[in-house]
């Protein structure tokens, strides 16, 4: 199976001491998976801004991921991963966007 890139919506970021960061992926307001995110420096400090503290998560997310940081809504990812897979798999976040910049 050969890689993909595709754009998915930024849902939220889940950090744990010792692991990359994850995105928490939709597409079409539907979980996607997670990708782990592969930014620069700067790239990851301008996604911790956007960062909401308090906001709970959306609707329809599996129980597993509740822990995240959540995002406003608007913000998509480039998201390169697995082709063939049902959710992501061995994807990485390679850049994103917001509506708001």
């Amino acid at each position: 199976m050969l890689g993909e890139v595709g754009d998915f919506e930024l849902l939220g970021i889940r950090r744990e001491p010792g692991k990359p960061p994850q995105g928490i992926m939709a597409r079409g307001g539907k979980y996607a998976g997670s990708a782990t995110v592969a930014l620069t420096k700067e790239m990851r400090e301008r996604l911790w801004h956007r960062v909401r503290k308090g906001r709970a998560p959306p609707p329809g997310l599996p129980k597993a991921i509740s822990k995240a940081e959540w995002l406003n809504p608007g913000i998509t990812a480039r998201v390169r991963y697995l082709r063939g897979e049902p959710k992501l798999r061995h994807a990485s976040l390679q850049d994103f966007s917001d509506e708001g910049t």
